[in-house]
Formats: structure tokens, C-alpha cells, sequence
């Protein structure tokens, strides 16, 4: 099933960061538009996070476009990222990522910004893809993982909202940590050194502005 695909990729991120979260995707995936809020029903894009605050509950959707997922079942990204799936693989990824930390934050009790939504998102997209590419190689770097990413991916005017300059800049925060972050890996790929996930687990559980001053400290060459 392409659940089930969205769940690999769901375990995949939880693993990465140690998250001990007691809901799961799944349950609160919408794949069909007249399920949403009618106000969102017209809404672009084949991924959307939804929350509101009902009687002090927060209430979750995440909506993935039910095509996209059916792309995701007959090519899953688990089994083998390529040209014809990383598209609907970083879709389901973003939707995953906004889930998972909306939902952490709230266990915790702690506010999240959207900046830092779609910087972990770029972040969670590009480690993500890093562990799937390395499953068919263990001992390949893959270096056009950054650039692909952080430098030939556009932003689609339809889905910006006015938001662009808040999407530019949490590609530019991601796109700097993960630079820093790549002497680690090519170190997981010479020699099993596991150093990257600590880094990653410590900057998950930093606040807003604790990331966002994290990053520009970074010295990156």
C-alpha cells in the first residue's frame, strides 16, 4: 500500500531524531479534498499540513494527494531513490517532517514558528535522501544531493502564498547546516562514524531561535 510507503519514510525520520511521539501519520492522513475545510479545499499543491485549536486540543490533517501516493506505491523511495521518485519523495517527506514536529513540539508543550517548520523540513528532506541514496551504495557520498536540493529546486509561485522570502530563508539556514553537516557523513560512508546523528538529535530539540542562532554560527568553507 502507499501507506505503507509513507509509513517507511515516517519510521525513517522517527529513527533518525529518537522521537517518541504516540500518533502516527496515518491517522490523521486526508486524501481526499472535500475532507478538508472548505476554504482549503481550492488550495494548490499535493501536500498541506492543517491545525487548528479546538477546546484547547490541537487537531491535526496532513493531506497528500491520493496520485502522488499511488506514484510512491508503484516506485517506493525506500526501496530505491532515483530521478523518477525523489519529486513525490520530498512531497511525502515535507508532509511527514511538518507532522512529526507540529507533533513533538505540542507533546513538549512548546511553540513552533513556520520558518522552523520548513527548515526542518529542508533539513529532514536532504538526511533523508542522504539514508535512502546510501542503501543501494553504503560507501558512496552523494554530492549532487546538496546542490539538487538547495540550489537547482524552485519555489512554485502558486504554492509560495506570499511567503517566498520565508521559504528562501529557511532553504539558505537549511542549506548552510547541511554543508556543515557533510564532513559527518562522508565520514558514515568511510568508516560508520554514527557523530551525525547527535548533531541532529541536539539541533531537533533546540528552540526556535536556539536553531536559528545555531546555524549562523556555523562557519561553513
Amino acid at each position: 500500500m502507499a501507506v505503507a510507503a509513507l509509513g517507511r519514510l515516517e519510521l525513517l525520520l522517527t529513527g533518525i531524531y529518537d522521537l517518541r511521539i504516540g500518533c502516527r501519520v496515518e491517522d490523521f492522513l486526508v486524501t481526499e479534498r472535500q475532507q478538508l475545510p472548505a476554504t482549503c479545499r481550492d488550495a494548490p499543491g499535493d501536500e498541506q499540513l492543517f491545525v487548528t485549536i479546538a477546546d484547547d486540543e490541537l487537531c491535526m490533517s496532513l493531506f497528500l494527494d491520493p496520485e502522488m501516493l499511488e506514484r510512491l506505491q508503484s516506485h517506493d523511495p525506500n526501496d530505491k531513490l532515483d530521478q523518477h521518485n525523489v519529486a513525490d519523495c520530498w512531497t511525502a517527506l515535507e508532509g511527514i517532517s511538518h507532522f512529526l514536529c507540529v507533533a513533538h513540539h505540542a507533546e513538549h508543550d512548546r511553540p513552533v514558528s513556520l520558518l522552523t517548520l520548513e527548515l526542518q523540513a529542508e533539513i529532514d528532506k536532504y538526511i533523508a535522501s542522504f539514508l535512502l541514496l546510501r542503501r543501494r551504495d553504503p560507501n558512496r557520498f552523494p554530492a549532487e544531493l546538496h546542490p539538487l536540493l538547495f540550489q537547482r529546486a524552485r519555489i512554485d509561485p502558486r504554492l509560495a502564498a506570499g511567503r517566498k522570502s520565508l521559504y528562501r530563508r529557511a532553504s539558505r539556514y537549511a542549506a548552510r547546516f547541511c554543508a556543515k553537516l557533510e564532513p559527518r557523513l562522508r565520514a558514515l560512508c568511510r568508516s560508520g562514524d554514527r557523530g551525525w546523528q547527535m548533531d541532529l538529535r541536539r539541533f531537533y530539540r533546540l528552540t526556535d531561535f536556539g536553531k536559528l542562532r545555531h546555524i549562523e554560527r556555523l562557519q561553513v568553507c
